[in-house]
């Protein structure tokens, strides 16, 4: 087992590591940029480094300031949190060089992964299924014409090396077709210097479902369920709870099946998740993140596990704690973003927090780096804080997650709170009853 872990972060993950590190009696090792100097991670570390100025990338994003401060502090390993250096090839490459173990998966399954069209052509020899669509990237306006005939209108224009909505464009018919191949392309090539993009079939109503998996490096995985993220706002997810409330137990035992058979046969290792469009029965691959998920919460509160240990546990080459027939969900769990930002135009809105006061009781978790006095830098992602709730069914998690919601005290910045007591008051919300496209919808009405 490792002596000292570096996080490569910030914010309420590098927090949730570092708890995970002093109950398993390893020493933790904070990085932070001039602007997070005061940060509650730097203070809950057993040691902490300045890596550079407030830019991250001079900072967070730095991979020699990362590797010098492992030299210093004699870390042995790095936690990428997610975000930031967290599903970067090079990084755990350059780490490998230089004997420092990456608590993640091989550079090699973040590499096959991170390009949505090798992921694709994976996933579907693994037998994994994958929503109609061009077996490659498409080169040229004529060729997405031949495409998107096969497969039938409407299609969607992914960016091959995309990410948070960018270089995604939807065509409805062969009309609107050119201009969104061309806009995608664009928007590619400036959002990740690559212009390639791929189509598939757009699905009407579908909900967003992902499946955690967990692998222990020498061909053994598992699945723990899965979790519904389909409550999003320009493709960011907002609310997540598991398990799904439109999955049945069998549709999850065969696609969860399905995906731990996948990376156990690539010799994955660590935590990974398989996420789909789903309708009509029937689940779709989209991608692969070999990370830990923002959402990772709402998982470890219906299983009872705690799945930063378990990624330290594999990178160190010791066993997963679990087998399959152990993981057996205990009620549901429900998960809100906390972001510091304005509703209803949610521009960030970084700020002193004059007054803080987090939720608690039976079944509530607040994940935040958040303290009386804490200025937040206007230099990073706006997310304050995640608000996690379980309950023995989902009519309790949805009550205790509105008591909770009640309770948060957040002064001195405007926040998405609002937002999600409003939510809580819909029909559709408190059955289960939307799509990836509800709240786009409701927002456009509501916020009219």
């Amino acid at each position: 087992m490792f002596d000292k872990i570096l996080i490569a972060n910030r914010g309420e993950i590098a927090l949730r590591v570092i708890r995970a590190c002093r109950e398993m009696g390893i020493a933790s090792v904070a990085v932070h940029s001039t602007a997070d100097a005061d940060a509650m991670h730097v203070r809950m570390a057993d040691e902490s480094v300045c890596i550079g100025p407030p830019s991250s990338a001079q900072s967070y994003l730095s991979m020699p300031a990362l590797i010098s401060a492992c030299e210093i502090t004699g870390a042995q390993a790095i936690h990428p949190g997610y975000g930031f250096l967290s599903e970067n090839a090079g990084f755990v490459q350059m780490l490998e060089d230089h004997g420092i173990t990456f608590i993640g998966p091989r550079a090699e399954h973040i590499r096959i992964m991170g390009d949505k069209i090798t992921a694709k052509d994976t996933m579907k020899a693994l037998g994994v299924p994958c929503v109609p669509g061009s077996d490659g990237g498409v080169g040229d306006v004529e060729e997405a014409m031949r495409v998107a005939a096969q497969i039938g209108y409407p299609v969607i224009i992914k960016a091959t090396a995309g990410g948070g909505g960018r270089g995604m464009k939807v065509a409805q018919d062969e009309a609107s077709l050119e201009v969104a191949f061309r806009t995608a392309r664009a928007e590619a090539k400036a959002a990740f210097g690559n212009p390639d993009v791929y189509i598939e079939k757009y699905l009407q109503r579908p909900r967003h479902i992902e499946i955690q998996v967990f692998g222990d490096g020498k061909g053994r995985a598992v699945h723990l369920g899965e979790r519904d993220c389909s409550l999003q706002r320009r493709h960011q997810k907002v609310l997540e709870e598991a398990p799904g409330p439109a999955i049945t137990a069998e549709q999850r035992e065969r696609i969860g099946r399905v995906c731990a058979d996948a990376v156990a046969k690539i010799g994955y290792a660590g935590a990974g998740t398989i996420e789909f469009l789903f309708e009509d029965g029937e689940f779709y691959f989209i991608e692969m993140n070999t990370r830990l998920q923002v959402e990772h919460p709402v998982t470890e509160a219906i299983f009872g596990v705690d799945l930063v240990r378990q990624q330290i546990r594999v990178a160190a080459g010791l066993p997963m704690e679990f087998h399959q027939e152990d993981l057996v969900i205990n009620g549901h769990s429900i998960e809100v973003r906390i972001n510091a930002e304005k509703v209803p135009n949610f521009a960030p809105c970084p700020g002193k927090i004059t007054q803080y006061h987090a939720p608690g009781g039976l079944g509530v978790r607040m994940d935040s780096a958040l303290y009386q006095g804490y200025s937040i830098p206007p230099y990073y992602d706006s997310l304050i804080g995640k608000l996690i709730v379980h309950g023995r069914d989902r009519n309790e998690a949805l009550a205790r997650l509105s008591r909770a919601l009640g309770e948060l005290i957040v002064d001195g910045v405007d926040t998405t709170v609002p937002l999600f007591r409003d939510l809580l008051a819909e029909p559709d919300i408190q059955s289960g009853n939307y799509s990836i496209h509800w709240l786009e919808r409701w927002l456009a009405q509501h916020y009219a």
